[in-house]
């Protein structure tokens, strides 16, 4: 960073590290038992579980440790879809019903457990949210908002199923909408070879924290 440079706390990269470092301060919980409550956001999803192809993000989330987001994602009021961000309009559980969307998803895989996921969540001013998840996602690069696409989708309904599966969902097969989505050439087997050569070549940044705290030392 250059020191003759005034700091800027307004600054939009400023801003981003500020919201980054406000969540994952946040105490962890298990993704499984989030509650319900008001307020959209921003979150972080950590995995410690036994699957294999994750285990070196697994063992940077074990023992409390949690330090290696598998997914980071947002969750916007209602009306942010259609330009209202920033109005003031009422949120309503839009964090926490995301939050339950991803453990429902979870929950239907059948090779991955509930019970291995912890999350990490801040409520958020809606005009702040875009711009902390787009930071923790360029510096923190989680698995599956990266190599692996797909955990964030919705069922496209009726009529859409002639989209492809997502890898996620060749993946972690079991979410019964998914199943109904054109089969991809790729095999499950293919994609967990992509996952541990990846990890192998690109290593999990040493701390979340710190990978943030580059950013607002001018290392981007």
């Amino acid at each position: 960073m250059n020191e003759n440079i005034p700091y800027n706390p307004l600054d939009k990269k400023n801003l981003g590290v500020s919201v980054a470092e406000a969540l994952l301060a946040r105490k962890a919980v298990p993704l499984g038992e989030v509650g319900r409550f008001k307020g959209a956001g921003i979150y972080a999803i950590y995995y410690s579980g036994d699957f294999p192809p994750y285990h070196g993000i697994a063992q940077r989330n074990r023992d409390g440790k949690l330090s290696a987001p598998i997914y980071v994602g947002k969750a916007v009021p209602p009306g942010a879809r259609k330009g209202g961000f920033g109005l003031g309009g009422d949120p309503g559980h839009a964090l926490a019903g995301r939050l339950k969307e991803h453990a429902d998803s979870i929950r239907a895989a059948d090779n991955i457990k509930i019970e291995d996921f912890h999350c990490r969540y801040l409520v958020v001013e809606d005009i702040w949210i875009p711009l902390g998840e787009s930071l923790l996602i360029a510096k923190l690069t989680p698995m599956w908002n990266t190599l692996i696409d797909g955990y964030g989708n919705h069922d496209p309904g009726k009529g859409r199923y002639s989209q492809l599966r997502s890898r996620w969902d060749v993946l972690h097969p079991g979410r019964a909408w998914a199943l109904k989505c054109r089969e991809r050439s790729e095999t499950a087997e293919r994609i967990q070879a992509e996952v541990t050569e990846h990890l192998r070549s690109a290593p999990i940044p040493k701390s979340d924290v710190a990978a943030i705290l580059e950013v607002s030392k001018g290392e981007d």
